[in-house]
Formats: structure tokens, sequence, C-alpha cells
């Protein structure tokens, strides 16, 4: 009978023991489960952040620097640099054409994520945006029709002259208008600017010298007829103290492009070596 209890009881631990041996493996296995589903979640946000596609606003007739082609797709300078650059330090992004200073309007309301468009960095832009490093050095330039007479800033006097909303033409223009005596008249892109000029409603215009250079290098029946004022630098832009990490990859970007050679291209395509 000893022997018989004995023998129960060393059955009954041993059924403990497997009992507990059970539910710590159970426990143990609900507990990995758990870490590899937050692990699966925390991978899942993190591809999710990785997989950011930024959106950038941009003009719609700024030739060499955006234009479409034939079949409508948008390129030039800007948008073979963008896309090097988005290449070389892995990002995404959509482009949506906006016309230029409705592309600024969207920066600043935060409706886009960036603004490349032949931007000009000035001061007063400063204040609302930040801006990349200078990719291209431009400044501004008087065009006329090709069969005109006006070869001066003195020649404007009382005639009303073409420029286009934001720019830094504009703004040389408005600058110089109460010292030579004529009237601006805006528009909002830079294909109505010089179909005026063309029209004889307005006699010249102000643009950006490769821009108008382009044009009249594709058949545009304008000419220039004034040295190339010094103006500033284009950058690329986002909201003040906001897209950080794009700025900087736009930077990093450029300055490696610039190094491979690869930027050098890219202008080479749109501009003849002067």
């Amino acid at each position: 009978m000893k022997r018989f209890l004995c023998a129960v009881l060393a059955g009954v631990m041993v059924l403990s023991l497997a009992a507990c041996g059970s539910s710590s493996s159970s426990s143990e296995a609900d507990s990995a489960a758990a870490d590899e589903t937050a692990a699966e979640e925390a991978g899942a946000e993190e591809a999710e952040a990785n997989g950011t596609v930024y959106i950038i606003g941009t003009d719609t007739t700024f030739a060499p620097f955006e234009f479409q082609d034939v079949d409508g797709n948008q390129i030039g300078i800007d948008m073979d640099l963008l896309a090097a650059i988005a290449a070389d330090q892995g990002f995404e992004y959509e482009i949506n054409v906006l016309g230029f200073n409705a592309a600024v309007q969207a920066l600043e309301a935060n409706q886009v994520d960036g603004v490349i468009a032949g931007m000009s960095i000035t001061d007063e832009r400063k204040e609302k945006f930040d801006f990349s490093d200078p990719y291209f050095d431009s400044g501004v330039i008087m065009g006329v029709a090709a069969d005109s007479e006006i070869s001066s800033y003195e020649e404007l006097a009382g005639q009303k002259v073409a420029v286009k909303q934001g720019t830094e033409g504009s703004a040389f223009a408005e600058s110089i208008a109460d010292e030579y005596g004529f009237e601006m008249v805006t528009f909002d892109d830079s294909s109505m600017m010089y179909e005026d000029v063309m029209a004889g409603n307005t006699v010249a215009c102000f643009e950006d010298y490769p821009v108008l250079g382009y044009a009249i290098n594709q058949g545009l029946a304008l000419k220039t007829v004034t040295e190339k004022e010094q103006g500033s630098s284009y950058g690329f832009a986002v909201h003040k103290d906001e897209n950080a990490e794009l700025l900087e990859m736009f930077n990093a970007g450029l300055e490696n492009i610039k190094a491979s050679g690869e930027y050098d291209e890219i202008l080479a395509t749109y501009i003849s070596a002067e």
C-alpha cells in the first residue's frame, strides 16, 4: 500500500510539473508573438515613413527650366535636376504644375512640400521660405520684338512694358519704371508676356536671361537689346522651418551630381556653352 501511495504521489508531482512547464511555454509563446507583432507594426511604420512622396510645385512655362514637350511631359533643367537629386538621395516626389505665382502661394499655405521653378533667392522670400544652396546664377535682360528699333531703357519713356507676376524681371522693371517713365503690364506666364510684345501691345519685356535666350533660340520673334543685369541665384524652396530633411537631401544630392558631372550635362542639354 505504501508503495502504491508513493507511486501515486510521484505521478501527481510529474503531472503538476508538466502542467507548470506547459503554462510557462505558453506564456513565452504569447510573449514572443506579441513581440513579433510589435516588431511588424514598427516595421510597417518605418516603411510608411520611408515611403513619403513629396509634392513639389512648379511653373507651367519657364523654358528651359520647366516646360512641356510635344507629348505633354514636364521637362527642363529644374525637372532634370530634381530627378537626378531624388535618384541620388532615394526619395520620391510628384510634380504639381501650378504656375509660378500659384506655386509660391501653395507653398506658403503648406499645400505643397517644396517649389522648384527658377525661383530667385531673395531676402523678402527668405522671411517665408527656407532655400537650398543656389543651383543656378541668373540675371535679368530686356527683350523687344524682332523688328523693334528700341535698344535702351531711355526709349521706354511713355511706353508699356510686359512683366511676369512675382518674378525677378518684374521686380527689376518696377525698380526702374519711375526713372525711365514706362508703365508695367503684368502677366501670369511667360508665353502670354512674349505674345503681347510680339503683338505690339507692349514694347518690351523683362525676363531672366537664360529663359528669354532659350525662347529666342527656339524661334521666338524677339531679340535682346541690353546687357544682362546682375540677378539673384535660383534655389529650391520649402516652407520656413519645415521639411528640413527634404532640404538637406536636395543640398546633398546637388553636391553629388555636381561632383559627378551630371549637373553640367543637364545644363548643356538646354543651354549652349558660352
